[in-house]
């Protein structure tokens, strides 16, 4: 088995660059990293034709997936977070002056009804600014990655040929979540979105984890101890990561890193912890947010969705 070569997909980021440059290595196999530059690709292609060994993935991509029976588990290495209050923009001519404001709208949402981000921030509209998400039209720009997966009612795709970015720009979409849009006329709808996040993390825990890591089912049938060689690997290089996070060592800092830092100024702990326990709230959370919009029909344990091998793994 220690010759064995797994095919890996994840994006080079701070957490991950020990693995990829080879500083940290596995015990019992060997990382065969493939780049995918637009990483949601590589999602797409494991859930629809289990094209990788391990492969990152949006925690609702996986949600979803799992409930629909595809054969990959994960793990609990949690690679990405970030907070999502910034990912709804308005148009500030069209009438919106508050959250409240989207009931009874179209509301744009790039990519798929599935998309992590989007779950997020419907789930910041619902539970901080009371918006019935039911009374929304919620206008999608592609389709999902499992494609088993039939949304609700209020959920449609754009009309052919059209683009929700110059929709948003031109205010035939009073809002959109999820796109990047500079134009004089479109603004985040929540103030100050970044220290709405701190907030919210300091007021009620709110830290969404955004991707996490899974493995073809057959390998982990096959290999029992696969689950917990892969966690500790990943986790080696996580803890390098946030060493020099804590020392200030990391140079030209990327988004991301300056905010795990902040996350690490404001708990005084891991920004990045990986392990059921520690995150066991914000997945319950996400779980029932993707219930109540709809993604799942019921909501599993948290258990069912980590590989046997690491539920009692923490770094």
């Amino acid at each position: 088995m220690a010759d064995m070569q797994l095919k890996t997909v994840t994006r080079t980021q701070g957490n991950n660059r020990a693995l990829k440059d080879g500083t940290v290595t596995p015990q019992t196999f060997a990382f065969d990293f493939e780049e995918v530059p637009v990483l949601v690709h590589a999602f797409r292609r494991m859930v629809r034709g289990l094209e990788f060994d391990i492969c990152e993935m949006a925690l609702t991509t996986y949600l979803c997936a799992k409930a629909h029976g595809k054969r990959f588990t994960a793990l609990p290495v949690f690679l990405v977070r970030d907070f999502h209050h910034g990912a709804i923009l308005c148009n500030t001519k069209a009438g919106i002056r508050t959250p409240k404001d989207l009931e009874g709208q179209r509301v744009g949402v790039n990519r798929g009804y599935t998309v992590t981000t989007g779950v997020w921030a419907r789930s910041i509209l619902q539970d901080e600014h009371g918006v019935d998400l039911s009374r929304v039209t919620w206008a999608l720009s592609g389709d999902e990655h499992v494609a088993e997966y039939r949304p609700p009612a209020n959920v449609v795709p754009v009309e052919e040929g059209q683009d929700i970015e110059e929709m948003l720009r031109t205010g035939e979409l009073p809002a959109a979540i999820g796109v990047k849009v500079d134009h004089p006329d479109v603004a985040p709808l929540i103030p100050d979105p970044q220290q709405a996040g701190y907030d919210a993390l300091v007021q009620r825990g709110l830290y969404p984890i955004n991707h996490l890591v899974v493995v073809k089912d057959d390998l982990l049938d096959a290999h029992p101890d696969l689950a917990a060689d892969v966690f500790s690997a990943f986790a080696q290089s996580k803890e390098l990561y946030v060493q020099r996070l804590r020392s200030d060592e990391i140079e030209d800092p990327s988004p991301a890193d300056q905010t795990y830092r902040r996350v690490l100024e404001i708990t005084g702990g891991d920004p990045l912890p990986y392990g059921i326990e520690p995150n066991r709230q914000v997945i319950e959370q996400l779980i029932q947010h993707a219930v109540t919009q709809k993604i799942l029909d019921r909501a599993p344990t948290v258990a069912e969705l980590f590989a046997p091998g690491t539920h009692d793994l923490t770094a």
